[in-house]
């Protein structure tokens, strides 16, 4: 069965910097896009990065444009965020998801569009 296990969170000061993991299996990783949410108390979930099946093509929300980053690596089934300087408004659950992707169509960025889910990682961020 689809299985995402997200890692690396923690509590960091602000300013640090953390990377998540996210090992998936039951799935043939290199044809899903991939995607990170996060979800603070008392609030939704939100969009914060997403990948295409290949790599080639990422995507950024706004508030973490130019401080994290999103890869993946096909070969071991993993997908990453790196988050440098940190802010205590990025304290929330980070989840990584996926979803099938067909080559030539666009990359889903909205919840709604991702079927699978892991479990996240709580990621907080002291001022």
């Amino acid at each position: 069965q689809v299985q995402l296990v997200e890692s690396g969170g923690g509590l960091v000061q602000a300013g640090d910097s953390l990377r998540l993991s996210c090992a998936a299996s039951g799935f043939i990783f290199s044809t899903y896009a991939m995607g990170w949410f996060r979800q603070a108390p008392g609030k939704e979930r939100e969009f914060v990065a997403a990948i295409s099946w290949s790599g080639g093509s990422t995507y950024y929300a706004d508030s973490v444009k130019g401080r994290f980053a999103i890869s993946r690596d096909n070969a071991k089934n993993t997908l990453y965020l790196q988050m440098n300087s940190l802010k205590p408004e990025d304290t929330a659950v980070y989840y990584c998801a996926a979803v099938r992707q067909t080559r030539g169509w666009a990359t889903p960025r909205e919840k709604y569009e991702y079927d699978y889910w892991g479990q996240g990682t709580q990621v907080t961020v002291s001022s």
